[in-house]
């Protein structure tokens, strides 16, 4: 795979840099964590300057590596992350963008790259959580609709979502538990749904349960065909697990940086077991960057843009990487260094530890590299 930019590539990157610093002196000053009106408003309103400048459609109409180089380069300059808007750019968008119908992708991209709507994702249920295709939300066809009843957690920031992406059982006697599943747009305003906040160990809200009973969702909502949602929930999961951490590796570089020069200005370095532990974690990021960029040549040379299972691989070593990265992060700042590093230092500690969960836990990634990159047989179940 080549894994160089071409001229034009750089030239895009040149551009992005400039608009970044001339833009991002002007935003307004971020909302507290716990104001969802307030993180709504900024995070599309970032998404709306990122529109009207022309780069509101770079998730999906610009090539991999035009993506890659734009994550990597809003990362860099502190741009503001996509926020709430993170299930619609990075999952539902893209997801709709390769497997939506052409009425599909006009009525719902749009809206989601002007910032005008947000999406929320409903996949993971009570006992359906890293065995997803376990799932028992029920789906019932009823003339032009379907009637859903059932139950979602850790659905994804559904107290400001639109829409929300939602996996359904359509086909309750299908041979295998991994057919008879939908993949549906949901309505978030529909009759029949409650949605009760869950707290996490970070004091945030972005997580929720939603029940629904007996809602009407219409059959044109519907992305690929019934009982098909399975393989389209993969390509959801593919840019999940392939793409959307690619700023979250660049900032992971940028806090080892900021670690090793404090180390130095505190006299830590003198500790060799630390610096050792630096260069690894060092080494770890280098090399996932690497994998990321990889995975996008891949995905460009494929001509679907949908990355592969290599992002298995990445997810598997990202995760705890930046669980190491905090671990030290923890150690070099002490206690009251802790502290000094303010809220946000914080909340990104404590959020790392949900990275080897999320997303689809370390031992279902461990299962797919070896089922489907080895070729290992399946064990018993």
């Amino acid at each position: 795979m080549d894994l160089t930019y071409t001229e034009e590539e750089e030239a895009f990157r040149a551009r992005l840099r400039e608009w970044l610093g001339g833009v991002l002196p002007q935003l307004p000053p971020k909302p507290s964590p716990g104001d969802w009106p307030g993180r709504r408003a900024y995070d599309t309103g970032w998404q709306r300057r990122l529109y009207d400048a022309g780069y509101g459609d770079v998730h999906w109409d610009a090539s991999p590596t035009t993506r890659l180089i734009f994550l990597e380069e809003t990362e860099k300059a502190g741009a503001p992350y996509v926020g709430a808007n993170f299930v619609g750019l990075l999952h539902a968008g893209p997801t709709i963008a390769a497997e939506g119908s052409p009425a599909q992708r006009e009525r719902w991209l749009p809206p989601v790259l002007r910032g005008d709507e947000v999406w929320c994702q409903g996949f993971s249920e009570p006992d359906a959580g890293s065995d997803l295709a376990a799932l028992r939300t029920r789906a019932v066809r009823d003339g032009d609709a379907y009637v859903i009843s059932g139950s979602k957690i850790w659905t994804s920031h559904a107290e400001v979502a639109d829409w929300c992406e939602l996996l359904v059982r359509t086909d309750p006697a299908a041979p295998s538990k991994h057919r008879g599943i939908t993949w549906l747009a949901l309505p978030m305003d529909a009759p029949g749904i409650t949605v009760r906040p869950l707290r996490t160990l970070a004091g945030s809200t972005e997580f929720a349960e939603m029940f629904l009973d007996e809602v009407r969702v219409p059959v044109g909502n519907r992305v690929g065909d019934e009982n098909d949602g399975w393989r389209v929930t993969m390509v959801t999961l593919s840019f999940e697990r392939g793409t959307a951490f690619v700023g979250e590796v660049v900032a992971c570089r940028r806090v080892l940086g900021e670690l090793a020069a404090h180390a130095r200005k505190s006299g830590r370095w003198d500790d060799a077991v630390l610096r050792r532990e630096l260069a690894l974690l060092g080494a770890e990021f280098g090399a996932l960057w690497r994998l990321t960029q990889w995975n996008v040549s891949e995905a460009q040379a494929s001509g679907s843009g949908v990355p592969g299972i290599g992002g298995s691989v990445f997810k598997l070593r990202y995760s705890h990487a930046r669980q190491r990265l905090y671990d030290v992060a923890a150690e070099v700042l002490g206690g009251a260094g802790a502290l000094d590093a303010g809220q946000e230092w914080t909340l990104d500690r404590l959020s790392s530890l949900s990275y080897t969960i999320a997303a689809g836990t370390s031992q279902i990634q461990r299962n797919i590299v070896a089922e489907r990159i080895l070729g290992l047989p399946k064990g018993g179940r």
